[in-house]
């Protein structure tokens, strides 16, 4: 189990990436846009740089939704390789079959 703190700071991120996605995203259009004139490309780039980082997509950390463990998080199932072998053997998981030789 991680740090309550470490899964909260991250939901945190996660709010304010939706917060913001609308803004970012027109002025990354405006700023990649090479027919655009130079002006509005570099206004556009020091709005990007006034946002918060934290409403950056990347910040966004993959977590498992059981127990918030940060690294070896399957993306299709959204938990940790450790919770994805235990469900699997418990057959919690339609479908899938821990394999055994």
């Amino acid at each position: 189990m991680s740090k309550t703190s470490s899964v909260y700071r991250n939901l945190k991120r996660v709010k304010m990436v939706a917060k913001y996605a609308n803004v970012r995203s027109k002025l990354k259009a405006i700023a990649n846009d090479k027919n655009a004139p130079e002006e509005d490309r570099f206004q556009a780039t020091l709005k990007l740089a006034e946002l918060p980082r934290n409403s950056s997509k990347v910040r966004v950390r993959n977590r498992c939704r059981i127990t918030g463990r940060s690294r070896s998080v399957s993306r299709k199932f959204g938990v940790s390789r450790v919770e994805l072998r235990q469900m699997a053997s418990f057959g919690e998981i339609p479908g899938l079959v821990k394999s055994s030789w």
